[in-house]
């Protein structure tokens, strides 16, 4: 049964870490957001990222729950934080530059 709960939260973070890739589709089909809307969809990935990396941390925690699907998850979601991280470290720093 833990076992099984322990594949469901691996998926739902793998999930959760893979929706700020749903970003690019407006980038793509060259729509324009308006700006309630884009800064609603920042939160969104900003939370998604988070809270997927917390997931798929607690799933790759213990021993015996690891797999191919939390390895991926904390990838990805860690992949995305960094991004985030860097974009605000460089907006600081330009910031300051100025």
């Amino acid at each position: 049964m833990e076992n099984k709960k322990r594949k469901t939260l691996s998926l739902v973070s793998l999930i959760i870490s893979i929706i700020p890739v749903v970003t690019l589709i407006p980038v793509f089909l060259k729509i324009t957001l308006p700006e309630g809307v884009s800064t609603v969809w920042a939160g969104v990935n900003i939370a998604s990222a988070v809270v997927g990396l917390l997931l798929s941390i607690v799933c790759i925690k213990s021993e015996e729950s690891r797999s191919p699907v939390n390895i991926a998850s904390t990838i990805v979601s860690s992949f995305w934080c960094l991004l985030m991280i860097g974009i605000v470290v460089l907006a600081l720093f330009l910031t300051f530059l100025q």
